[in-house]
């Protein structure tokens, strides 16, 4: 537009003036283009060639039709970028991207929810599964403790009737002349003494030295090729036999016994039971049958005067030998009378995880049964951790005899006493391991040996010999268990 209205000047000056204009167009110093109109002076002639505007006004026409296309053209460009730039301001405001966005988030929400009600559906269905199991196990079991019951209670009808037929056939005491009861004194039995039925019942009431109690034919007998006193090498130990199994986490280790020399009331099936799983172990639980400590029913619960510790404690002749609770200190309870009969402090005995055997436990003082008697093992600071071995006085819990090996304590298992000889276990976590020391205190020589040990529950806390049965008794990780065993011959 501005080239049209300069040329509409310069023709009105030129038909105003009739004077001679000539027209110019060049580029200035800055590139731009510029547009010069020359008029002549009123002396010249006018405007000459007249025709060569012609072709000028038509290069400008052009050149404006040009320019009006281009920004014809521009415009719609910038038409176009605003209207895609509006697009896009919409398009981040609620564009597909954004709404597809929210639509996957929902959809994966739901998908989690979906998961989420499918995991518990699974856990509810678990959940009942094992519900209904215990449901049968329960039954079952209520079932068994139905047949259980009648069955005591037939052996009690059963007891009840020998028991009447006893005060029936037992003699009489005998009166004073004056019409006093003598105590103790009997009469003549009017039963004739040659029968068979009396002789029987002679011997069941008769009463045998524990260390003659033993059965024909087993690895127990004195006789069975292992000499005249019975005792030999340690040369085999069997599978082990699981009697019961603990029901509470208390149970996890503890300590079962007989008395190798049982005192009355009690006998060779009398059982005892101590759960050493916590910080005031008071409790002994006595079975006066093996059947009732195989059922879990015990006939009496001691509560002992002081706790104990560790599962070191032993029954020996109608007495429970353990040791005080945090202490050194050894006590002889009398399990007949409950009364604490001696008590004793061993003397320079590491507790309380000093030198405990390698599970712990604070099994730093074991006590121990053989054919010879009681004994103790432990260490000192003396020893520096060694194993230190001691026979005791039952009575007052003096000591005899005193042997220090070159066995660490702490580097074995558990450890028990066979005829005057020590042996160890290598571990209480291997399913096979071995008895791998032997300390003879005859000779006051110490051996390796690889004699397998299986600790088929792999968590044995607590290994004993019972000289009466010639059986290793064991604690393995709930499970009270059994090992027969074979001794060399002299």
């Amino acid at each position: 537009m501005p080239a049209v209205q300069l040329l509409f000047l310069a023709c009105l000056v030129w038909g105003i003036g009739a004077r001679t204009a000539q027209f110019r167009k060049a580029n200035d110093r800055s590139g731009r283009c510029q547009y010069t109109f020359t008029v002549a002076s009123p002396n010249e002639s006018s405007c000459p060639e007249q025709v060569q505007a012609m072709p000028i006004i038509q290069d400008l026409q052009r050149e404006s039709s040009v320019q009006r296309a281009d920004l014809e053209s521009t415009k719609a460009r910038l038409s176009s970028l605003e209207s895609l730039l509006h697009r896009l301001a919409l398009g981040q405001a609620v564009g597909p991207q954004e709404a597809q966005e929210g639509l996957q988030g929902e959809l994966s929400a739901l998908r989690r929810e979906r998961d989420q009600l499918e995991t518990q559906t699974r856990e509810l269905e678990v959940a009942y599964s094992n519900l209904l199991r215990d449901k049968s196990a329960l039954e079952e079991e209520k079932r068994q403790l139905g047949q259980e019951n009648e069955d005591l209670a037939r052996r009690l009808e059963s007891s009840s009737q020998e028991l009447a037929k006893l005060r029936q056939g037992q003699c009489p005491p005998t009166q004073h002349s004056s019409g006093e009861v003598l105590p103790g004194s009997r009469e003549v039995s009017q039963w004739n003494l040659d029968t068979l039925a009396f002789q029987e019942l002679k011997s069941e009431l008769t009463e045998v030295p524990a260390s003659q109690i033993l059965k024909e034919g087993s690895s127990g007998n004195p006789r069975n090729k292992e000499g005249a006193n019975g005792c030999g090498a340690l040369v085999w130990v069997g599978e082990p036999v699981t009697l019961r199994t603990a029901e509470t986490i208390t149970g996890k280790y503890g300590v079962w016994m007989r008395d190798p020399k049982p005192a009355r009331p009690y006998t060779q099936e009398t059982t005892w039971r101590i759960d050493t799983v916590g910080t005031d172990i008071r409790q002994v639980f006595e079975y006066s049958l093996v059947s009732q400590f195989e059922q879990g029913y015990p006939s009496k619960v001691h509560v002992l005067p002081r706790a104990l510790e560790s599962t070191g404690a032993v029954v020996y002749a109608g007495s429970l030998y353990f040791q005080g609770a945090k202490s050194r200190t050894l006590l002889r309870y009398e399990l007949n009378t409950e009364v604490v009969k001696a008590e004793k402090e061993l003397p320079g005995a590491g507790y309380h995880g000093q030198f405990p055997y390698a599970w712990g436990g604070y099994t730093d003082i074991d006590l121990a049964i053989d054919e010879s008697g009681l004994w103790v093992i432990y260490s000192t600071e003396e020893a520096k951790g060694a194993i230190v071995l001691s026979k005791l006085n039952p009575e007052n819990l003096e000591l005899v005899h005193t042997w220090e090996t070159n066995i660490r304590k702490q580097s074995v298992a558990n450890a028990f006493v066979i005829c005057g000889t020590l042996y160890t276990i290598s571990s209480y976590s291997s399913a096979h391991a071995t008895v791998n020391f032997a300390y003879d205190t005859g000779t006051g020589i110490s051996k390796t040996l690889t004699i397998p040990f299986k600790n088929r529950y792999k968590y044995s806390s607590m290994i004993d010999y019972n000289p009466l049965e010639r059986k290793l008794f064991a604690w393995d990780n709930f499970n009270m268990v059994t090992y027969d065993i074979k001794l060399s011959q002299i």
